[in-house]
């Protein structure tokens, strides 16, 4: 279920940085591209306290 969480956030973080980029905001990509690498590392993390 965690990574599924994950799995979310990215594709959010993906999607807010297409319309943030298809309406010209630079601060919607921004928090975008931060949501992505959030829940990349938090992937990460919990993959390497299970493995």
């Amino acid at each position: 279920m965690r990574y599924f969480l994950v799995i979310v956030a990215i594709a959010i973080g993906a999607a807010g940085f297409v319309y943030g980029e298809a309406d010209d905001s630079p601060g919607l990509q921004l928090l975008g591209v931060a949501l992505v690498v959030g829940a990349v590392a938090c992937g990460v993390r919990m993959a390497r306290r299970n493995g």
